[in-house]
């Protein structure tokens, strides 16, 4: 019997990664801005999930709410439709374009009725998708904040020849902190890919979906460009 925890991504592994990585962090740069975006991703992580479970619950209620609704919408437009057809087969015009007005305005009803049961019908997965939206604009926005701490991470800096400016923050990093650092990026921009596609798991909408894939585009060739410092840093340091 296939192991269904292989099946989906499961949101507590996510959040224990993106925990380990906020203390590894933590404890090899503590006072430095990528420690506290490591603890913004891990508790975002979190609210994802929870997130997760409470669009399920409102899902469930609001598709409840409208399904009921709809029920209602169909019996009253079935019941007045009714009354309007035995009114007009009662009282049935004498001439035949008597009956356009009536026809008309039947069919006007069946649209209005149509229009309401499409809304509603629809309102679930709308409630669903403003709440995913919302937290993917956060992980989006967090990737970026990420990427901006690795763009003055250059490994030309490191040479003793290097002639351009230094934050004083980064002049006391070595060649192995500097190597760390991005490290921690790039396992960063992958703990974001990895809690966006928590929300793919939770919806099937394909804005939902092509925001998923946007991000998980974007942290991969953010992450790319980090390994090829990383590649460039370390041919430095072996070089004589």
């Amino acid at each position: 019997m296939p192991d269904r925890t292989l099946e989906k991504l499961e949101p507590v592994p996510v959040i224990e990664t993106a925990h380990r990585l906020r203390d590894r962090i933590g404890a090899r740069f503590p006072d430095r801005g990528i420690h506290r975006v490591a603890q913004e991703l891990a508790a975002l992580t979190e609210q994802v999930a929870d997130t997760s479970a409470d669009s399920r619950r409102r899902s469930r209620l609001v598709r409840g709410g409208s399904h009921g609704l709809i029920t209602l919408v169909v019996l009253v437009a079935v019941v007045a439709f009714g009354f309007a057809v035995d009114s007009a087969f009662t009282e049935a015009p004498d001439n035949g374009l008597d009956w356009l007005p009536l026809i008309e305005s039947a069919v006007n009803d069946l649209v209005f009725v149509a229009v309401a049961v499409v809304v509603l019908h629809s309102l679930p997965q709308r409630v669903q998708r403003s709440d995913l939206l919302t937290k993917l604009h956060r992980l989006r926005s967090l990737a970026h904040i990420i990427d901006m701490h690795q763009l003055t991470k250059e490994p030309e800096s490191l040479r003793d020849a290097f002639a351009g400016s230094l934050d004083d923050h980064d002049v006391d990093l070595t060649p192995e902190q500097v190597e760390y650092y991005l490290e921690y990026c790039t396992e960063l921009l992958s703990i974001v890919g990895k809690a966006a596609a928590l929300c793919a798991e939770e919806s099937q909408d394909d804005i939902v979906l092509n925001t998923v894939s946007t991000i998980e585009t974007l942290t991969m060739g953010m992450s790319r460009k980090v390994w090829q410092k990383i590649s460039v840093l370390n041919d430095e340091r072996v070089d004589p």
